[in-house]
């Protein structure tokens, strides 16, 4: 069997229209020849009645009293009910179509509720509903733990689900329908001239997913680049095939990408930066045990002899100054503030790219509060109120307009 992988996003199939922009993709594949494994997240967004938001309200979101292991038999209902419409909407178009659960796919995962890990798939089940369907409909975010407990993968989980299920039947694709065509060189509503990208490495698209990206979630890339799995990105409101994720060309076949300088621009917002004044290894140490113990995930670390910089997202900020100043810590904090990701294969060993980083923020009279790098990405923390211009500023630095 020719088999492809396509998942369709909430938009993609919160309404009667949309599900059959979705159909039209299915059927041209179906023409090619292929069997098709049709991935489906929950309906809409977060108002729309079966969206995973939408049912977390019913219990009261953060309120709960529910059980993590309760609040995934709730958001689970999300992607079956869309599961069943759509294979229901296939089949009123004459496709021989047939639905499954996560966990009858085959989906097996760690028993961590509302944030699993997939351990392992077993396709038997799928690939002999395949042999007598045309298309296999699997609700995506969910599995079972070891338990037979149902379980969730987090945000993001239907992507997961994709490709993982791609992995496991030798997928010739595995697609991702969003609401934009491709992954690009920034975000369209921040850079007007910012272009789709044909091609990018699993490593590129994922660093770019890390940064800020929300095209795609960074794990399911993970997944397809050890499973060796050609990915597409694409738009469901158009035919064409937006952008392949592939390897980078080390062996010789057509789907190999060469390693460019800077791939894209992406960026987080909403952070505060801290500045903890301290004067000895124990008192570090001690500041990031309180900060860890309360569930509060640091980024852009910098640690000198006398201080420790970082940032958190603006919604802990309060816990996190309140845990410190409790201890008496001396602490300063810089609130509305962006970091903006310089995202490239090539950027290892390459002199100069700092420098122009610097001066494109420094022609914009941008101020740069602090700065980290790896070996494919480098990052400054800027305030927000500048985020636009440094995105722009950067994007037109490194040419990404023109292919």
């Amino acid at each position: 069997m020719k088999i492809i992988v396509q998942k369709f996003g909430g938009t993609s199939v919160q309404s009667p229209e949309t599900r059959k922009l979705a159909f039209g993709h299915i059927k041209r594949a179906k023409e090619k020849g292929y069997k098709i494994i049709v991935v489906v997240s929950a309906i809409g967004r977060f108002g729309d009645p079966y969206a995973t938001d939408t049912l977390l309200e019913l219990i009261g979101a953060k309120a709960s009293l529910l059980s993590a292991r309760e609040q995934d038999m709730l958001v689970s209902v999300g992607e079956t009910i869309s599961a069943a419409v759509f294979t229901n909407m296939l089949k009123s178009e004459g496709i021989n179509a047939v639905s499954f659960s996560g966990g009858q796919a085959g989906i097996k995962t760690t028993a961590d509720h509302l944030a699993a890990k997939i351990a392992e798939v077993e396709p038997a089940r799928l690939l002999n509903a395949l042999e007598k369907s045309d298309v296999v409909v699997v609700a995506g975010f969910q599995g079972f733990a070891p338990n037979g407990d149902i379980t969730t993968l987090g945000r993001g989980g239907s992507d997961t689900t994709a490709t993982a299920l791609g992995v496991a039947v030798s997928a010739e694709f595995v697609d991702i329908f969003t609401d934009v065509d491709g992954m690009m060189t920034a975000d369209p509503r921040i850079v007007e001239h910012a272009r789709s990208l044909v091609q990018v490495s699993y490593n590129e698209v994922s660093n770019m997913a890390y940064q800020g990206a929300k095209v795609i979630h960074p794990r399911a890339v993970e997944i397809a680049m050890t499973g060796k799995i050609p990915m597409r990105i694409r738009s469901t409101y158009l035919e064409g095939e937006g952008t392949l994720v592939t390897q980078l060309a080390e062996a010789a076949n057509q789907y190999d990408v060469e390693e460019r300088l800077v791939t894209g621009i992406a960026h987080v917002t909403n952070l505060t930066q801290i500045t903890v004044q301290t004067d000895e290894v124990k008192s570090q140490k001690q500041a990031f045990e309180l900060l860890a113990e309360a569930g509060i995930s640091l980024d852009f670390i910098n640690i000198t002899t006398s201080s420790i910089i970082f940032t958190v997202p603006d919604e802990k900020k309060e816990i996190a100054e309140q845990l410190l100043s409790d201890k008496d810590y001396v602490l300063t904090q810089k609130n509305h503030c962006a970091k903006v990701s310089i995202v490239g294969a090539g950027i290892t060993g390459v002199p100069g790219v700092t420098a122009k980083i610097v001066r494109a923020l420094a022609s914009q009279g941008i101020t740069i509060l602090q700065s980290a790098d790896s070996h494919t990405t480098i990052w400054v923390l800027v305030k927000e109120e500048d985020l636009i211009a440094a995105v722009n500023a950067l994007h037109d630095e490194f040419c990404l307009t023109i292919d």
